[in-house]
């Protein structure tokens, strides 16, 4: 271990500046990191106010800073008059009662979702009618009856269902205006070959062209995967970085991320990769911007509730689970014995449904799982 010595605390700035992008862990003893700073906090918030108007979070932090005489009966007025007209994306991520839709199926899984769908790889010719029935598929399920806010928080969407239409809207405009949904966007490539015990994401090359397309869709945040098999410590290690690089870059361009670290279920040393997992992730949001707000995407973890202290950190928002290949009945169960974490399924949601049902087939299976998902997320 080293120390640092300074005479004044402004001197703090310039060091911690420097071991943030270089990504050495510190502590400030005797006083508050910079960025943890009263006076810092709200002139961000300024910032991300002015722009961002819909930005709830920062307007409470200095709507009465410096101060103009707004006590807490007044703004206890002003939300609850802004809450009966509209509740935010964000307020209805971090404390919404729901979960979260992943339709979010790339061209490497769309064959196998169509399959399970009903509609065999005899029934298109092109990769181009593939995804045009993958997205009658999606546009099916959000224009159902039974896929409303009641139930479900948001939706996450492949690049290419965000770009198409749903009744005359793109997709998230659809989703918010008519049902109320957030919408995410996944935004990797893919996964790089197998080192270390894990699969790293590829890289995005156009990930700032996919944030301002996003933003000018009216998206809320991302979602990104990568895979761990083995617990191997350089590995994870390595997975956890690369995810909280990407996400500065999406927060900064004014989104939330999710942080998706798949650990695989048929590891062997499961437990153990979660252990390692969380070590990681804990020392990444120790030098974390704390008002940059992301969101997790884990396994249901071997052990009940082993992500929840994650919430003691200001900037996770929600955490989510993926069903990683369980079925609806096992993914529920596990689920359910987590405390504040809800769902995020894929496979899980939509295996029941297939393309020859009727409407009220269909309605009426997706609405199934649905309740049984969402029971399963407010336990």
């Amino acid at each position: 271990d080293f120390v640092i010595l300074y005479r004044m605390n402004t001197q703090s700035r310039a060091m911690e500046d420097l071991l943030r992008r270089e990504g050495v862990a510190y502590k400030i003893v005797g006083g508050l990191k910079f960025y943890e700073r009263k006076e810092i906090k709200d002139i961000i918030s300024y910032l991300r106010l002015i722009q961002n108007p819909s930005d709830n979070l920062s307007l409470t932090r200095i709507i009465n800073e410096p101060k103009r005489g707004i006590g807490k009966t007044s703004l206890d007025k002003i939300t609850d008059l802004a809450i009966q007209n509209e509740t935010s994306m964000y307020e209805i991520i971090k404390n919404g009662k729901g979960f979260i839709a992943a339709l979010d199926q790339s061209g490497g899984s769309s064959s196998k979702t169509l399959k399970a769908y009903g509609i065999e790889e005899s029934e298109y010719n092109s990769e181009e009618e593939m995804f045009d029935l993958i997205h009658e598929m999606r546009k099916r399920v959000f224009t159902s009856k039974s896929f409303t806010s009641e139930h479900i928080l948001g939706a996450i969407l492949f690049e290419r269902t965000m770009l198409s239409k749903v009744n005359g809207e793109f997709t998230a405009d659809y989703l918010w205006n008519e049902k109320h949904i957030v919408s995410f966007l996944k935004v990797d490539k893919g996964l790089q070959e197998q080192k270390n015990g894990v699969k790293l994401m590829k890289e995005i090359p156009n990930l700032s062209e996919q944030l301002e397309e996003a933003k000018a869709k009216n998206v809320f945040g991302t979602k990104m995967r990568s895979v761990i098999y083995e617990p191997n410590e350089e590995g994870i290690k390595e997975i956890v970085k690369q995810q909280f690089d990407f996400a500065k870059i999406i927060c900064e361009a004014g989104l939330v991320p999710i942080i998706e670290p798949e650990v695989d279920i048929n590891s062997p040393e499961k437990e153990k990769c979660e252990e390692i997992l969380k070590r990681e992730v804990k020392n990444q949001l120790e030098n974390w911007n704390q008002d940059y707000k992301i969101m997790f995407k884990f396994t249901i973890p071997t052990i009940e509730n082993h992500y929840l202290d994650l919430y003691n950190y200001e900037c996770v928002v929600r955490i989510v689970a993926l069903s990683g290949g369980y079925d609806i009945e096992k993914a529920t169960e596990l689920l359910s014995k987590n405390q504040k974490m809800i769902a995020s399924f894929s496979r899980a949601l939509l295996q029941d449904l297939n393309v020859h049902q009727t409407q009220e087939e269909f309605d009426q299976k997706l609405n199934d799982v649905i309740v049984k998902i969402y029971n399963a997320s407010i336990m």
